[in-house]
């Protein structure tokens, strides 16, 4: 029921019109399940698209559309590297799509008929899976095996080595603290966008005398989607950061 509400409460999108065109069939009931899903491949498609043809002809003096793409690219490189200093390069193109990715999925709902998929708790924990996946797969290959456990005790070292029940207490403590991350990176963004979402929708509905409202908060939810896409890849990059091994670290 209150499934209902909540899609009752946003604007139309072409999927939900698709629907109610054939409600009652099974073919409405699939589009409505994969609703969110529609939409974020459909970002792929466009964004692989505009890839393809960026890329296709690299020149030495590029064009407007090359150039736009080595400037976007510079700039999420020198983001993620001063953040994690030079090694971090190898961390660029994971970081990099996600930004590009999740800003697109925030500001898709803004097009007439179109949804944002990241108003979606399955397509923003997806993300945020993703993210966790990698970073712990980052720890193991960086740290070893006995590095990672390690790291999860916090470093214990002298007496603290000895204690036993302290480095077991901080490797439950880091363990739960590695879990709730994904929670909380994927419900901060998801939060954000759908309460965007939200008050567009409630403010379309008041028709001409709210339109200067509908456009102030449209100006409001497409900084939101800038910024919640910052946020979600500036947390990212801070987990690399430590879970990855330090110069003093290395050389001692």
């Amino acid at each position: 029921m209150s499934e209902a509400h909540a899609v009752n409460a946003e604007l139309p999108n072409l999927v939900t019109l698709v629907a109610e065109r054939f409600e009652g069939s099974v073919f409405a009931q699939k589009l409505v399940l994969w609703e969110n899903v529609i939409f974020s491949f459909l970002i792929i498609s466009v964004l692989s698209l505009l890839a393809i043809l960026v890329s296709r002809k690299r020149q030495i003096v590029p064009g407007r559309g090359q150039n736009v793409a080595e400037v976007l690219a510079g700039a999420l490189d020198d983001f993620v590297c001063g953040i994690l200093g030079p090694k971090g390069r190898r961390y660029t193109p994971f970081v990099g799509t996600l930004f590009i990715y999740i800003l697109c999925m925030n500001l898709f709902g803004i097009i007439p008929f179109m949804k944002s998929p990241t108003s979606s708790w399955s397509t923003t924990l997806a993300l945020a899976l993703c993210v966790f996946c990698y970073v712990q797969y980052s720890a193991f290959k960086q740290n070893g095996f006995l590095g990672y456990i390690d790291h999860l005790m916090e470093k214990p070292r002298g007496f603290l080595a000895f204690s036993v029940v302290i480095p077991l207490l901080m490797f439950f403590l880091h363990v739960m603290g590695e879990l709730v991350k994904p929670l909380s990176l994927s419900l901060r963004l998801r939060s954000n966008i759908w309460g965007d979402d939200m008050l567009l929708a409630i403010m379309a509905k008041f028709g001409l005398p709210g339109l200067p409202m509908l456009l102030f908060n449209t100006i409001l939810a497409i900084i939101a989607g800038v910024v919640q896409a910052v946020v979600f890849c500036l947390l990212t990059t801070i987990y690399f950061a430590l879970i990855l091994p330090h110069e003093e670290e290395v050389h001692g």
